[in-house]
Formats: C-alpha cells, sequence, structure tokens
C-alpha cells in the first residue's frame, strides 16, 4: 500500500483510485456491450453503431478496432449521463474546439418542448459563431520563441462545473474529490503549453513558465482553462491575446478576460494573469550562424548538459565489409575509415567486466553479431542470449529493459501484433542471472483514462542502447571506464545488412537463420526472397557522455525495473574512472556530445515535481506530467543554425499538421505538431527571399514497413503527402528456395521482378557537415512529443572541424559521404558542396535513372545505386500529385499518394 504524506501525494492517490474505479467500471460497460449486454446496448446506443462499424472494417486491424471502438464509445458516455440523470447540466463530447461544440440536450419522449428549444439555442449558437467568424483577425507568422507565463486567476467562480464532475462521478460511482484545474496556452489550434493540475481555489495560481519554440500562423494566442474529469476534461473558458500585439517583441504583462463560447465573460467576470515575450527567429543570435564557433555552448533549457572532451564513433548499417568505401580525404591529409557497429557491439559486451546495461524496442536472443565469414571473431558464431547469460554467469550484472508489447498475450498472438519477440526473450531469460524485464509504456500522471488506455497499449518504449564497463586504451587492467552505443539498431532478427543490401545472396549465409520480410504476406526463408534489405545508422559514445546515457538508464530502471539491481557505482569507484574527458583539448579529433530525449514521468524516475525545478532542468511541466521533449528542441535548433544545407535520413517524414491544407480532416482532429517540416520549409523560404542557396535531403524508404495496401500504411503515407505537400540479376550457385510464393501476389511480383525497397530505418540529419544528430527518434509525433514513445538521441560536433571559412571536412563530413557512396554507388567531387546547383542536379539525376531502372520490367544487371527519386509530382499550385501512369508502388495494388482512413485513430500512425 502506497502511503502519501504531502498534499500533491494525497491528491496523486485519490487520482489513481478513481482512474482505477473508472477503468473498471469503463471496462465493464465495454465487455458486456461486445457481449451484447441489453442494458447497456440501451445506454450505448451510439457508440455501439461505431463498434460496429469498426468490427465490420478490422481487416487485419486486430487490437487497434478494439481500442478505436472503446474511444469511440466512450466519447458517448457525456450523453449517457444525462439520459440516466435528468436535470444535471448538459455535457460536450468534445471540449477541444469551441467552434464545434454542440448542447447535449436531455432526451424527453413526453414533451416536445424542450427538443424545440434545444434546436432555437443550437441555431442562435451558430449564428454568434458565423459572425464571430467573419470578425476574425488575420493570421500572422510566429516564427521564433515565445515565452509565456501563465499566473494566476482572480474571482474564479466554477459552481456550475462542480455539478457536472458530480454527475460524472455518480453515474460510475466515483469518490468526490476536489476538482482540479489547469490551464493550456495554443496558438490558434496547436496546443504548445500546458500547466500542471491545482485543486479548485477562487484563486489558482501556477506561475508556470513556458519556453516555447514556435513557426505557426496565428491570429490569436489563447490560454484556455478546463477542469480536470476521469473521462477527459470540461471547459471553463478561454482568453485571447491578438497575435499582432506580440510582434514588437516589448514583454505583456496583463490581466485578460475569461470567454465561454460565446465570446461573453463568464461567471464572476474572472481573468486570468499572464506574461507573453515573442522573439522573433531572425533577431536570435543563432539563426543561420551554424555551430560558430569551438566555445558554441549546446542546445539550451536541456536536461543533458553538452559534455567536452568526448569521443564519437559512427556507424552506418549493422556491418561494414573491408574495402567497401574508396579514400574519403578529410583534413589534414588523413581519409574516412568505417566501423563495424555490431562487431563492436559483440567486443564490448565480451569484455565487459562489471556492468552490461540494454534497452530495446525488440531485444531477440537467437541473433548472432559476427557474421562475416572474413572477419571471423573467437566465439563469434555465439547468439546474444547465451552470450548475455554466460556474461552474467561471469559475475557482471546484466540488466535488460524491453518494450512490452502489450499485444502479445496469448488471447491474440504470444509474439504480438509487432513480432518483437518479448514474451519469447523474457522466458529464455527467466530463472537465469540475466534480469530481463518487459517494461510497457505506462502513462504518466496527469491523463484521463483514456489516454491512459491509448499510451499503454498504442505507444512504445523505443530506446535503443548498450552501457557497459570497458576497458582503459592505455592497457591499464586496474580501472575500467564506461561506454555507450545510441542509435536506430535494435539488437534484434532483421537488423544486419551491409552496405550491398542483397536482397538474394545472402540468403544461404549471412540471412539463412535471419530472414525478414515484413512488407508481403506470407514470405518466408522457404519461398525464397527477396529479403527486407535494412538500412540503419548507430553511434558510440565514450568520455562523459557516456555516463549521461548510463544514468538515463537507471532512471528508467528505478521507475520500472521493479527490483533495485543496479550496481552501486559508489562501491567501484576505485575501479571506474568518473566522468571525465576522454581527449585532450587540442586533440583535433575531439568531440562535443549532448543527449537529448522524448520522455516523461512515467517512464523516468527522478524528475522534478515542482514546475520551476523543473524548467530549471530543461523540462516541459504540464497536468500533472514532468516531459523531457528535447529531441525536438535539439533539431529546431540545429535547423536554425543552419547555413548551407541539411541532410536528413528517416523511417518517417510527417508532422507540422497544423499547417496542412487539407479538406477531408481536421488539422486539429490529426494531432501531429511538432515543427521540423515547418521548421525546414521556412528556413528554405528565408534562404529564397535573401537570394542563397540551401539545399534540403531527405532520405525515406519507399513506403513505412508492412504490407503497403494496408490501413496504417496508406495513413501514414497520406500524412507524409500532407507533410510534403506543406513545403537483382540471378547469378549461379544463388540460394533456391524449396516452396514458391502464392500466385498473383505482391510478394511473388517482386520475387520475379527481382526488386525490392531498402528499409531506410535510419534516424540522423546533418547539418552543413559539422553538426550531426543520431538516435532512435523518428520524423513524426510519436518520437518527437516526448510523452508518447520513449526515445534517445545525441547531438555533436568536432570543435576543430567547423563549417566557417571553408567547408568542415572532420569526421561528419566523411560519414556522409560514405553513406552518398552507399546510395548513389559513386563519389563525386560535386558531393563535397551539397548545397550547389552542380550538386542537386547530379544527385537528381542518377535519382531519377535509378527509379527507372528500379520499375522497369526486365533488368540486365545490378542497379549502380540504390537512391530513387520518390514517384511524385508537384504542381505550380504545390501539390502534390501522382507521375502519369505510376499510381501504385511497383509490383503492388499500394497507392503511393495513401490514402486517408477515416476509422483508423490518427494517434496510431503520427
Amino acid at each position: 500500500m502506497r502511503w502519501y504524506r504531502s498534499r500533491r501525494g494525497r491528491r496523486r492517490l485519490f487520482r489513481e483510485r478513481r482512474r482505477r474505479d473508472l477503468f473498471f467500471a469503463m471496462l465493464l460497460c465495454l465487455l458486456s456491450l461486445l457481449l451484447g449486454d441489453p442494458l447497456v446496448t440501451a445506454s450505448f446506443t451510439a457508440g455501439q453503431r461505431l463498434t460496429e462499424k469498426a468490427i465490420e472494417m478490422s481487416t487485419g486491424a486486430g487490437k487497434a478496432v478494439g481500442l478505436t471502438a472503446l474511444h469511440a464509445s466512450s466519447k458517448e458516455i457525456s450523453v449517457w449521463i444525462n439520459r440516466i440523470n435528468p436535470g444535471k447540466a448538459d455535457v460536450s463530447a468534445n471540449n477541444s474546439d469551441g467552434e464545434n461544440r454542440l448542447l447535449k440536450s436531455q432526451e424527453d419522449t413526453s414533451s416536445g418542448s424542450k427538443a424545440n428549444e434545444v434546436s432555437l439555442l443550437q441555431k442562435k449558437r451558430r449564428k454568434n459563431w458565423n459572425r464571430l467568424k467573419e470578425k476574425k483577425m488575420a493570421q500572422i507568422l510566429l516564427h521564433g520563441t515565445l515565452h509565456a507565463t501563465i499566473c494566476e486567476i482572480d474571482k474564479l467562480h466554477i459552481g456550475f462545473f462542480h455539478k457536472v464532475l458530480d454527475g460524472i462521478e455518480g453515474v460510475v460511482g466515483l469518490k468526490k474529490n476536489a476538482a482540479e484545474l489547469y490551464a493550456t496556452v495554443d496558438l490558434e489550434k496547436a496546443r504548445v503549453g500546458r500547466t500542471r493540475l491545482l485543486e479548485h481555489d477562487s484563486n489558482p495560481r501556477w506561475f508556470e513558465q513556458f519556453h516555447i519554440y514556435c513557426a505557426h500562423m496565428a491570429s490569436q494566442v489563447v490560454f484556455t482553462v478546463k477542469i480536470a474529469n476521469p473521462i477527459g476534461a470540461e471547459l471553463i473558458g478561454r482568453a485571447y491575446m491578438p497575435a499582432k500585439n506580440l510582434l514588437p517583441g516589448e514583454e505583456i504583462d496583463t490581466w485578460l478576460d475569461i470567454l465561454n463560447d460565446q465570446h461573453k465573460r463568464i461567471q464572476g467576470h474572472s481573468k486570468i494573469h499572464i506574461k507573453l515575450q515573442f522573439f522573433e527567429v531572425f533577431r536570435e543570435c543563432c539563426w543561420g550562424r551554424g555551430v560558430k564557433s569551438p566555445k558554441y555552448p549546446g542546445v539550451p533549457f536541456t536536461f543533458f548538459a553538452q559534455r567536452n572532451g568526448c569521443r564519437v564513433t559512427l556507424y552506418q548499417d549493422a556491418h561494414v565489409p573491408d574495402h567497401f568505401v574508396p579514400k574519403i580525404p578529410l583534413a589534414g591529409g588523413k581519409f574516412y575509415e568505417p566501423h563495424r557497429c555490431w562487431e563492436d557491439i559483440f567486443d564490448a559486451i565480451s569484455n565487459a567486466k562489471h556492468l552490461i546495461y540494454i534497452t530495446g524496442w525488440s531485444v531477440y536472443t537467437e541473433i548472432t553479431l559476427v557474421r562475416d565469414t572474413r572477419r571471423p571473431k573467437p566465439g563469434g558464431d555465439i547468439t546474444l542470449g547465451e552470450l548475455l547469460k554466460k556474461k552474467a554467469n561471469e559475475g557482471v550484472r546484466v540488466l535488460l529493459l524491453v518494450w512490452d508489447d502489450r499485444t502479445s498475450v496469448k488471447l491474440l498472438k504470444k509474439d504480438g501484433l509487432m513480432a518483437t519477440h518479448d514474451e519469447e526473450t523474457g522466458n529464455f531469460f527467466r530463472g537465469t542471472e540475466v534480469h530481463c524485464v518487459l517494461c510497457p509504456r505506462n502513462p504518466d500522471d496527469g491523463r484521463s483514462i483514456i489516454q491512459d488506455i491509448e499510451i499503454g497499449t498504442m505507444f512504445t518504449h523505443h530506446q535503443k542502447i548498450v552501457v557497459v564497463d570497458s576497458e582503459m586504451p592505455n592497457g591499464n587492467p586496474e580501472r575500467r571506464r564506461i561506454v555507450s552505443f545510441v542509435g536506430g539498431i535494435d539488437l534484434c532478427d532483421g537488423r544486419y545488412d551491409t552496405q550491398f543490401h542483397s536482397l538474394f545472396r545472402t540468403l544461404d549465409t549471412a540471412h539463412h537463420d535471419d530472414f525478414h520480410q515484413a512488407n508481403f504476406s506470407g514470405a518466408t526463408i522457404k519461398k525464397g526472397g527477396p529479403r527486407e534489405p535494412w538500412h540503419d545508422i548507430h553511434c558510440r559514445l565514450e568520455g562523459p557522455v557516456a555516463w549521461d546515457v548510463l544514468f538515463n538508464f537507471e532512471q528508467r530502471w528505478r521507475k520500472q525495473g521493479g527490483k533495485d539491481l543496479l550496481l552501486e557505482l559508489h562501491e567501484l569507484q576505485k575501479i571506474l574512472i568518473p566522468p571525465s574527458p576522454v581527449m585532450y583539448p587540442d586533440d583535433h579529433e575531439t568531440w562535443n556530445v549532448q543527449l537529448f530525449r522524448s520522455i516523461d514521468g512515467g517512464a523516468a524516475f527522478g524528475f522534478p515535481e515542482e514546475p520551476e525545478n523543473a524548467a530549471r532542468a530543461g523540462l516541459v511541466s504540464g497536468k500533472d506530467n514532468i516531459i523531457d521533449r528535447s529531441i525536438q528542441d535539439a533539431y529546431i535548433y540545429a535547423i536554425r543554425r543552419a547555413k548551407n544545407f541539411i541532410y536528413i535520413e528517416n523511417q518517417y517524414f510527417l508532422g507540422s499538421s497544423f499547417s496542412w491544407y487539407s479538406t477531408d480532416i481536421k488539422d486539429e482532429d490529426v494531432g501531429a505538431l511538432h515543427l521540423i517540416p515547418k521548421e525546414l520549409s521556412l528556413k528554405i523560404v528565408s534562404k529564397i527571399e535573401a537570394g542563397e542557396r540551401f539545399t534540403v535531403y531527405v532520405v525515406l524508404p519507399m513506403w513505412p514497413e508492412g504490407y503497403p495496401e494496408t490501413a496504417s500504411v496508406q495513413a501514414i503515407l497520406c500524412w507524409q503527402k500532407k507533410t510534403m505537400e506543406m513545403m537483382e540479376v540471378k547469378k549461379p550457385g544463388e540460394y533456391e528456395p524449396s516452396e514458391k510464393p502464392d500466385a498473383d501476389t505482391d510478394y511473388s511480383r517482386a520475387q520475379e521482378n527481382r526488386r525490392g525497397m531498402i528499409y531506410v530505418h535510419a534516424k540522423m540529419m546533418i547539418v552543413d557537415d559539422e553538426y550531426i544528430i543520431i538516435g532512435s527518434a523518428n520524423i513524426n509525433q510519436r518520437s518527437m512529443d516526448g510523452a508518447r514513445d520513449s526515445e534517445i538521441a545525441m547531438g555533436a560536433f568536432q570543435p576543430y572541424h567547423l563549417s566557417k571559412r571553408q567547408p568542415a571536412r572532420g569526421q561528419i563530413h566523411g560519414f556522409r559521404m560514405a553513406l552518398w557512396y552507399e546510395h548513389l554507388g559513386m563519389l563525386d567531387n560535386t558531393f563535397c558542396h551539397p548545397q550547389n546547383l552542380e550538386c542537386i542536379t547530379k544527385v537528381n539525376k542518377i535519382a531519377e535513372n535509378n527509379w527507372d531502372l528500379f520499375t522497369r520490367e526486365t533488368l540486365e544487371r545490378d542497379m549502380p545505386g540504390h537512391l530513387m527519386t520518390y514517384p511524385i509530382g508537384v504542381d505550380s499550385e504545390g501539390k502534390v500529385n501522382e507521375l502519369p501512369g505510376m499510381e501504385h508502388f511497383p509490383d503492388t495494388k499500394a497507392p503511393i499518394l495513401g490514402t486517408f482512413v477515416g476509422y483508423y485513430p490518427s494517434i496510431l500512425t503520427t
């Protein structure tokens, strides 16, 4: 039993009990609904229709459809409450958008007068809103940084809302507790800030500060005050500040009237005290300056400070064969040398003496890390699972945090919808010296019961890290240091690949026991290729930043690891070197590195609870949750500093939905609000206006992993299209499959035409060849939100290799050139200057030629490169269209531009 002494702790205990009670009540209602209970069916008529519709369309949607039905049914609870409790105040089913709020009337079959009154009231409200729309102020671009403070509210009277909350709690049998208030900051319909919860007081005082990166078209800054309830929230009122008042850049310190949906002052004539100051991006010292100086301090307002004196090793793919990359010249007469990720991880685990800490979206015990027969290692044929057990039996503390896919249960299928092997991995280590914890993505304390279910079932732990103790470079056997690996490569099946990305030729060697093909139904090693080639990026960190990765693991273990099995590092202080530089300040190969995360208090222990302390630690507070959202901030800050070009490789590219042009869905319903695509487009626009060269390269997979015709893949392609609108010949001796794919399928056509996409799983951005971000975070809302998928990344530069008077020619430049050699199949001097028109023209020509070769009916030789132009066209109005005769991806019936899937929840696909 938990015991909370503080008032905050007692409130949290009350909320937990309330959520638990409501969860079981709703679960009972849902089960009864699905089983046809006549009592519940009578109450949830609208919800049942939505459930039946979802079931009718549940072709492969599985668990997600069930969640959609639950979410849809829950929205009808407000109507249900009014039916059971006549005389209670009307409750809106949608409290997030005042323009779309419709009065939910009580059903009165004995009299039609009330229905007529409600109808007249609805018409009056619509008329009022039409007048407001006509008077709506013109939108202006707010591109920069907004410092906002929500201070307090004066003379707040919420007796009416107490009645609403009492009605909800009375229906579901919850205890009546004090109402809790919170306030939000919105730029039009984009939510950019949210306060903590406060118990009701006539004078609630938050005094919470927000550091907000913004790139929004807005006519007003909106401050919304709500009362929290277990289902969601109820609106008290909104206050408005015209956006044009921010442009002078002076601090605004004022009281604003709180208005209702009709823009009339609420009962009690309450006011909210706010402070605002806007800093336009062009006036900020970071704009277009690059790293500028070796003394560059890193991204501000972040949890982890930048660390100096580090060493960084960059990896492309899991393995690099000998002599793959030709000589790439670097500064000082040196040449770029590639490194081998999985071989280095194998060595690091094998040589660990005290600790091995691993987190992953998936960790599969049956893979082998060493597979290159030309580079054998002693004991290299051991599987990862056996290697970890071997080290644990030697006395090394081995701890694993593996995401618990909650669909991996016997009622569905053992390995879950995502096929992460989590249950299999847990069973493998059960009863051994390896401590493996399957940890779900638990929600934070500030969510409603519906949001709890969404987060716990729809989102993941996506960090991919390995932390070990390692030998000293000088060979001192008595001292050890911490080394960490961070990036996009999970230690699981399907990830091992080289820069050749063979479809068929490795099926009887490196991939015979590791066949992975998730894009075609029924694909197996027995039926033959193509396998799914995998391109990824990772890195190794040494020096003080490696300890930051260790601290991240400790925070997560203390939150979800169960037993306190973490190694007490102070007991090893005579052995472990404390956090300290591993490179001398005058060493031209030294790195400055900063760690970033997307994570919240539901997944990490030890975040400060008070908003003031959280803000000082670079964290974002909101509705009784503390969030680290520094990965998104790092991308924004790097884009704003960029001078000449940006090169991105990522699994997804969608976001900034507040700027989408859309007629089939409301942007606020999508919720992909992160700024990265919008920041890129605004950077390009600014360079065009300045008459300067600037180029952005984005490398994506042909489609998101999965069957391309399915709803989830088509939805993501649709979101990517909206985001863009905003801005092998067979050889002798090859593996012969014992079976054949089913005729007239995507799989059979891909095998017959001997082609298939390389799945780009990388999460990387390079800016001006001087700054690099590598991590686990995709460019989508799930990864950038901070309160959805948990992520980790690093941002780094070499102080002696900056793009100042001459282009940077350090390790980052060499790494990019090696990647381009992998993708384009050649090196060219024009590639050294990506911003130049000659380089853009050459890359586009190569990519177009590769697409032409890829789509031919026959191919007489291997393609010279892998990079292809994305098969879309853009008209003069910026609309993204299909290319003539190219509606579907080759060998499939999947539309290239995706399809809007109305019944599929956007929270899953954004």
